[in-house]
C-alpha cells in the first residue's frame, strides 16, 4: 500500500495548526465564518469529486441535511449529544440513503443526473417542511456537543468544537485526495472523457459512479453534522435547491484542480456574501451572480486555475503545452 504523501496532503497538514491557531487570535465572528465554511466546504468537496466524473449534483444539500437531521434527531429524541455518536448517525443515514438512491442515479449522466438529484432533495425538503414533530419549516435546536462524557462549556466548548471540526475536515480532505488518486478516481476522469471506452476496457462505469456518489454523500453528511453543531440548529433549508446551488457555485468558483480548492472557495464565498449584503442589502444576489458569470467567462476552470496557469508558464515552451486535465 502506497502511503507516500503528495504536496497537497503535506500542505493540508501544514495548514492544520495555522487553522487551529486562528481560533485564538482572530475575532470570534471571523472564526465563526471559518468554522461554518469548513462544514459546508465538505459538501462542496462532495460536489467536486462528482464533477471529476463529469457529474453535477444539484441536490447535494440532501446529504448535508440528512447528516444534520440524523444528528439532531438523535439528540432531540434520545438525548444523545456525544459528537462521535452524532457523526456515526449522520454517516450511517447517508450510507443508507445514498446506497439506495445510487442504484438509480448511477445510470444517468449530464442534465438527467442533475435533475434527479435535485428532485430527490426537494422530496426531503417537502417532507421536513410538513413534519410538525421536527419543527416544520422552523426546524429545531441541537444541544452543545459532548466528547466521550466530557462536556465543555462556554469558550472551552466553542474552541473544542472548532478544533475538532478542523481536524475532521483536514482528515476528510486527505482521504478524498487519496481517493482521487486511486483506481476509481482515475476511472472517474476516464468516464468524464469517454465512458464508452471505459466500458470497452472491461470496467463498470456504473459501479465507479455509485462508489463516488456514496462517498460524496458520506462526506456531505459529515459536513452537515459539523455545521449543525456549530450553529446549534437544523431546518429544511439545508436541503432546499438554493442551498444545493450554493455548493455548485462554490465548486465552479474554486475549480476542481485540487482538493483544497473547494475549502478555500467556501470561505471566500462566505466573505463575499458578507460584504455583498453590506454594500447592497437588497440586491446582493446580483453581486454573487456577477462574480459567478465573470468566473465562468474568464476562469472556466475556477480560481485554482490561476495557480496552475502560473506554474505552467515557468517551464519551456515545449513543456508548457502539457497541462494535465486534472489541473
Amino acid at each position: 500500500m502506497n502511503i507516500k504523501m503528495d504536496r497537497t496532503e503535506t500542505g493540508l497538514l501544514l495548514a492544520l495548526p495555522l487553522l487551529i491557531l486562528i481560533a485564538f487570535v482572530l475575532p470570534k465572528w471571523v472564526v465563526n465564518y471559518v468554522q461554518v465554511s469548513l462544514g459546508t466546504g465538505l459538501v462542496a468537496l462532495g460536489v467536486m469529486i462528482q464533477m471529476r466524473a463529469g457529474l453535477v449534483s444539484f441536490g447535494q444539500g440532501l446529504y448535508f441535511c440528512v447528516g444534520g437531521y440524523a444528528a439532531g434527531m438523535l439528540a432531540k429524541f434520545l438525548g444523545i449529544s456525544d459528537l462521535f455518536l452524532l457523526l456515526a448517525a449522520g454517516i450511517l443515514a447517508a450510507l443508507i440513503v445514498a446506497g439506495i438512491a445510487g442504484f438509480l442515479l448511477r445510470r444517468y449522466r449530464e442534465i438527467f443526473f442533475a435533475m434527479l438529484t435535485l428532485a430527490i432533495s426537494m422530496i426531503l425538503f417537502g417532507l421536513l417542511s410538513s413534519t410538525e414533530e421536527l419543527g416544520s419549516t422552523d426546524g429545531f435546536n441541537l444541544p452543545s456537543a459532548t466528547y466521550l462524557g466530557w462536556a465543555p462549556e462556554g469558550e472551552t466548548g466553542r474552541l473544542t468544537l472548532y478544533t475538532f471540526t478542523a481536524l475532521v475536515v483536514v482528515a476528510c480532505a486527505i482521504l478524498l485526495n487519496r481517493f482521487l488518486k486511486s483506481p476509481v478516481g482515475y476511472i472517474n476522469e476516464a468516464i468524464r472523457e469517454n465512458e464508452v471506452r471505459v466500458e470497452y476496457l472491461g470496467t463498470s462505469a456504473h459501479h465507479a459512479v455509485h462508489i463516488t456518489y456514496v462517498l460524496a454523500a458520506v462526506v456531505s453528511s459529515v459536513g452537515g453534522v459539523l455545521w449543525a453543531l456549530a450553529l446549534g440548529h437544523v431546518d429544511p433549508e439545508m436541503t432546499n435547491w438554493t442551498t444545493s446551488g450554493q455548493f455548485v457555485f462554490i465548486s465552479i468558483l474554486s475549480g476542481t484542480g485540487n482538493i483544497a480548492a473547494p475549502l478555500i472557495g467556501t470561505f471566500l464565498l462566505e466573505i463575499l456574501r458578507v460584504y455583498a449584503v453590506e454594500i447592497s442589502p437588497n440586491t446582493w444576489q446580483m453581486i454573487l451572480g456577477s462574480v459567478m458569470l465573470l468566473t465562468i467567462l474568464y476562469l472556466p476552470k475556477g480560481l485554482w486555475s490561476l495557480l496552475t496557469t502560473r506554474k505552467s508558464t515557468k517551464p519551456s515552451d515545449d513543456s508548457a503545452d502539457k497541462i494535465s486535465v486534472g489541473d
